[in-house]
């Protein structure tokens, strides 16, 4: 009898360690499942392919619906299409289901909070809902919104910061500390004193970190890598081959293919430069989608800028006035980009006041906001001056 018994429990055991292991399995695979959602997503977004991105993540948030991150890339998808979109409705749609994620992230997110003490991922899926809704309030011009919302951004990264994380939270840590280097004096003091310094050279270091180790905001990090390195750092050749690359993973994303272009142009490579604007043109043409006619001013600023850059002023200009045809908020970027080529033309030709009209221009295009408004008020104070031909 109690032999039988003893066999009967060692049975029992047997058995109960085996379903535990399988629950063990299980949640291991719907983790990774999990992950493979949000990987497939973001793929998807940068690919502009942005109903297949929403697919997948809708399935990622359907199998964990308390994990804040898969509210958090909704929210930024939505964003990368409220930017991307021309047609005014889609754009509304966007921005109502951005700020819809926002919130749901935010709302998740604080739930987590309260009943976890392990919350790194959770903290980075709140500072990544609030940089859409930073970037969002930047381009309505809610400065004062944008700030706040910064102030909230940079305690969420701090708090991510105090657990064990993977690389990705190098990425919101990176933007914050590299960008607010580049802000006008007043606007570096306030935030020094109420969120954190600027600092160029952490910046980077982070966002470079972010890009080679990072897990899900890998690709996002190299991405903005490339408009560091182009725009701010005046390193072309470091921006080449990660545009290349991305070019190559995601070939739907003309993004990528004007940053070639722009980046070959600055490496003085025109034949390959024009041979990548030619390949613009043509699908502009054709509409090879997701290219189409609301691209021909952004193609026209390109054409202007590499003419700009072999010194072919009069024929640059041309271009860069067509550009300023079209007054669409989809193009405002294009606009801004326009107004700062032609003040930079008119400092090199010594015509000073007439390029500081240009860089104000610049300046006051409403959702032109970025690299181009942070060149003109370089070149407010300081002239352009040409590079010394090679």
């Amino acid at each position: 009898m109690q032999k039988n018994c003893a066999l009967l429990l060692i049975l029992c055991i047997t058995v109960l360690i085996f379903i535990h292991g399988t629950e063990l399995d299980a949640a291991q695979q719907g983790q990774n499942q999990y992950r493979r959602y949000l990987k497939q997503g973001i793929e998807k977004a940068f690919n502009l392919e942005p109903l297949a991105a929403k697919a997948y993540l809708q399935k990622a948030v359907a199998l964990d619906r308390d994990n804040p991150i898969g509210y958090a890339l909704l929210a930024l998808t939505h964003l990368f299409a409220y930017e991307m979109s021309y047609d005014e409705k889609m754009r509304e749609y966007n921005q109502q289901s951005m700020l819809y994620y926002v919130n749901e992230t935010l709302t998740r997110g604080e739930n987590a909070v309260r009943n976890s003490s392990q919350n790194g991922t959770t903290y980075l899926s709140m500072s990544l809902a609030k940089i859409a809704k930073i970037r969002w309030a930047v381009t309505q011009n809610a400065f004062l919104v944008a700030g706040q919302e910064t102030l909230n951004m940079w305690d969420y990264v701090e708090k991510a910061k105090e657990e064990p994380l993977d690389y990705d939270i190098y990425f919101p840590r990176g933007v914050l500390h590299y960008h607010i280097d580049h802000l006008p004096s007043v606007a570096r003091v306030f935030s020094a004193m109420f969120i954190t310094s600027g600092d160029r050279t952490k910046g980077l270091q982070e966002l470079e970190w972010a890009a080679k180790q990072g897990d899900l905001l890998k690709d996002i990090a190299r991405a903005e890598l490339v408009t560091v390195y182009a725009h701010f750092e005046k390193q072309p050749a470091k921006a080449l081959p990660i545009v290349r690359e991305l070019k190559g993973k995601y070939p739907r994303n003309f993004n990528f293919t004007f940053s070639l272009a722009n980046i070959l142009s600055d490496l003085h490579r025109f034949d390959e430069a024009f041979a990548v604007a030619r390949e613009i043109e043509n699908n502009i043409r054709t509409c090879t989608s997701p290219v189409g006619p609301h691209l021909k001013p952004r193609y026209d600023l390109l054409m202007g800028r590499i003419l700009f850059t072999q010194v072919e002023y009069d024929k640059a200009a041309e271009y860069f006035q067509k550009s300023l045809g079209d007054t669409s908020l989809y193009n405002a970027r294009v606009r801004a980009w326009a107004f700062v080529r032609l003040g930079m033309i008119h400092d090199a030709r010594k015509e000073r006041v007439k390029a500081e009209e240009y860089y104000n221009k610049a300046l006051v295009v409403g959702g032109g906001e970025g690299a181009a408004q942070v060149e003109a008020r370089k070149y407010l104070k300081i002239p352009y001056v040409p590079e010394p031909k090679p």
